[in-house]
Formats: C-alpha cells, structure tokens, sequence
C-alpha cells in the first residue's frame, strides 16, 4: 500500500469530499437517494455511529470510504467506496477489518452489508473476506419517504 495513504474515522465536514467520490463511482452512485444521502442524512449517520465509520485519504483527498453502524444487535455495512485510481492496492479490506474492529468493540457480533447481485467485482470481494451470501432470506423494502424510489 502506498505511504501516502492515511487511514482516519469519518468527520461531517468530509461530506462533499465522500459524496463527490461516491458519485464518481458508478457502483455507488446507483446505491444513492437524496434524502438519506444528503448532507442532513449523512450527519445523522455518522453522529449515531461516530466510531464505526472511516475514510481513507491520499495527500488530504478521500480516496476511500466505509459507513458501518449497527442497532446494537447487528452491524451494517453502508457505502464502501473506493476510487477507482486506488482499487486493488489493499485499501477497502483495510477499511472493512476496521470497520469489524469497531463494531466489536461496541459489542456486535455479527455484520452483513448489501450488494447488488450484478456488482461482480463487489461480490467477489465481500466474499473473500468471508461474507456468505445468504439464500435463505429475502430483502425486503418500504419507502416511508415519497423522495426515496422503493428500488427493483
């Protein structure tokens, strides 16, 4: 991994630099909606989860994110986003151990994270790094706010 690459949890006023990476990350970009993805959306995000959500920076510039939270019951993983300039370098699976190591020093035990089933590279890599896929359950999705699509 690059020495300029530095590693700190997640502060509000990195907002536009995340959101800019997250939208020039196709991927990502899909994954978004205006209202939980908003600045608003965000801050209330990060302040209930302070010590679970990281970036990655390369000379002052994020180059890479993670959102991990939990409900006290089970950890989550939102938003793991790297740019593709500094893909394959060890940079997300970074992100993802401390992730885990944050949520397991809040107590979780367990965590799942959402992929979507066409995102091979994304798939292949969580399961690398021992996500299961799980076949036994559906995904199940409510809108309660007019401005978020209910998705496919």
């Amino acid at each position: 991994m690059d020495e300029d690459i530095s590693f700190r949890k997640v502060e509000l006023t990195d907002f536009d630099g995340i959101f800019e990476l997250w939208n020039t990350v196709p991927e990502t970009k899909r994954a978004l909606n205006p209202v939980d993805d908003s600045f608003e959306g965000f801050s209330r995000y990060v302040n209930r989860n302070p010590s679970t959500c990281f970036v990655a920076l390369c000379n002052e510039k994020i180059i890479a994110t993670i959102l991990a939270g939990h409900d006290g019951r089970r950890g989550i993983v939102h938003h793991l986003c790297v740019n593709p300039e500094f893909q394959r370098k060890g940079i997300a699976g970074t992100l993802v151990k401390m992730a885990e190591t944050a949520l397991k020093n809040e107590g979780i035990q367990k965590a799942f994270g959402l992929v979507f089933k066409d995102n091979d590279k994304a798939n292949s890599f969580w399961q690398k790094l021992g996500y299961t896929a799980r076949t036994n359950l559906n995904y199940r999705n409510k809108s309660l706010n007019e401005n978020i699509p209910q998705g496919e």
